[in-house]
């Protein structure tokens, strides 16, 4: 509003020098007498209004509105919605988890037995791992067992162009925090805040960590405050965040296992009309390396899926549909695909499931040249067991089956196609691992972190191609010996679209059976 008085008095006086100017030097009479002192005057106040103007238009805005709503926000009372209402039944899996977290909920809510023994809680639990895994869930569940206001913060709530305001907005938040104590106060997504301070780092997002250092480390030890920050990148986080005082405990949160995605599962689907004959136990077979939200996602696509078909229960073939939709994409629905490449296809893809079948590498579910997303077709593929730990031949022979589509177009076709885009990039993701992760190459039993591997490029980038064209050479050498099975796989596939495990065993042993006959007569 000053702003704005000011400008139109800077208008107006500009206007009103002007017309001094004019009536001074250029009128033909001078109607209204102005003289030098009286110009001086009129001008040195119409300068002056201007440098005003400039300079209060430059001058850091502190974001008054935003201000104004934070203290808002500090002096509301407690709603409903800052408690929560979930709990660890409602956390299906992660017992390790849901085990170290029993400690903190422990003592809050018998305190007085750690305080005759002189512990005290932990400031800060830090939870990282891959999206979807179920932090924030266990973030409000902690809330909800011990009966916390629960006070959700994104990190890049806290990051603002404005000089103050992300600082200001976490004192605002450990302000509300100590009222209400005891508080869970969760913030989502701590790198975005938290990240590694450098010399070439914004000033006012060092600012604002600064201040959620200084809160963490120094709020009242009388007030039951923890704070739960969830990241997907622990390495970039500060390590004067990471020590302990502020984050004292951290807590991976991988994907599930086959028991917790069984638990996941049936959590999902248990008010939901599904099928007697759905096995809740192979589906979660199925979905190996699956996140909890994926399996969330998949339950609901499942029951989607039964309604566009006018199905009263969600069937087993609703819940494959989910997995091929989420793994796979969206099916193209009348797909324009040229015959020719059709059949480049079908040979692709019959490559990959022989070459994984030969090598025993993982079970084929099922092999499809029906389009999805952006592939033209595709295999799943699901291991038999839940594995941990893979040898070298094992990783080896995970880049042969990646490798096998383009073997197979190169053997049948002479030459290779587009096709086999994302199979190299798997591939090389494998082979750099190899090299720069488990030293699995001549480079010797060295790990190289990222930030160290441009220096030694060129020697990593010749161990990855020796290992890619090895097991490339390894893979044309397995098409070429079975060219007349791929073929006779690739047939069926042309005709019929889509092919699963046991009909692809079948397949196989009637080839045998065929070639047995064969050199008989």
């Amino acid at each position: 509003m000053k702003k704005n008085i000011i400008l139109v008095l800077v208008i107006f006086s500009t206007i009103f020098s002007s017309f001094v100017f004019y009536n001074t030097y250029f009128a033909e009479t001078n109607v209204y007498n102005f003289n030098s002192f009286d110009r001086t005057i009129v001008w040195a106040i119409t300068l002056g209004l201007f440098i005003y103007y400039l300079k209060l238009d430059s001058r850091l805005s502190l974001a008054p509105a935003s201000i104004n709503s934070e203290r808002k926000k500090t002096t509301e009372t407690l709603n409903e919605k800052d408690k929560s209402d979930i709990s660890f039944k409602d956390v299906a899996g992660l017992h390790e988890v849901k085990d170290e977290l029993q400690e903190i909920i422990d003592f809050i809510n018998n305190s007085e037995k750690y305080v005759k023994m002189g512990a005290k809680v932990p400031n800060g639990i830090l939870f990282h791992g891959p999206p979807g895994t179920g932090k924030t869930l266990l973030a409000k569940a902690v809330a909800g067992e011990t009966n916390s206001t629960f006070l959700y913060s994104s990190g890049s709530e806290f990051v603002e162009k404005y000089v103050g305001v992300g600082a200001k907005r976490v004192r605002s938040l450990f302000e509300r925090a100590k009222k209400e104590s005891p508080t869970i106060i969760f913030i989502d997504e701590i790198d975005a805040i938290g990240s590694k301070r450098n010399s070439d780092s914004n000033n006012e997002k060092d600012q604002t960590l600064n201040q959620l250092l200084v809160e963490m480390d120094g709020f009242h030890k009388s007030s039951t405050i923890i704070v739960i920050g969830a990241t997907n990148r622990l390495d970039l986080l500060d390590e004067a965040l990471l020590r302990p005082g502020r984050f004292d405990r951290h807590i991976y949160v991988g994907n599930p296992n086959i028991k917790s995605r069984t638990e996941i599962l049936s959590v999902h689907t248990k008010n939901k009309p599904v099928d007697s004959s759905v096995n809740i136990n192979d589906l979660a077979k199925k979905t190996h390396g699956f996140s909890g939200a994926q399996l969330a996602n998949i339950a609901n696509e499942a029951a989607i899926i039964a309604v566009r078909n006018k199905k009263k229960l969600i069937g087993i073939d609703e819940f494959n549909s989910a997995i091929e939709r989420v793994v796979a994409g969206l099916e193209v629905k009348n797909p324009s695909v040229l015959d020719k490449e059709k059949n480049i296809v079908a040979y692709h893809e019959a490559g990959h499931a022989l070459v994984g079948k030969l090598l025993n590498v993982d079970m084929i579910q099922k092999i499809s040249i029906i389009p999805r997303g952006q592939a033209l077709g595709y295999v799943i593929k699901l291991p038999d067991e839940e594995r941990y730990l893979l040898t070298e031949k094992e990783l080896c022979n995970r880049i042969k089956v990646l490798l096998g589509g383009r073997a197979s177009e190169q053997v049948i076709f002479n030459e290779v196609t587009t096709g086999a885009k994302d199979d190299l990039l798997k591939a090389t993701e494998i082979a750099l691992d190899m090299v720069c992760s488990y030293g699995m190459s001549s480079l010797g039993n060295v790990a190289i972190q990222n930030q160290f591997i441009k220096y030694s490029f060129e020697k990593i980038d010749c161990e990855v191609k020796k290992i890619i064209n090895a097991c490339y050479k390894e893979t044309l050498k397995i098409i070429q010996e079975n060219k007349d099975l791929i073929a006779y796989v690739a047939n069926y596939l042309i005709q019929n679209e889509v092919l699963t495990g046991e009909e692809l065993d079948t397949l196989i042993e009637e080839f045998n059976n065929i070639d047995k006959m064969a050199n008989i007569s």
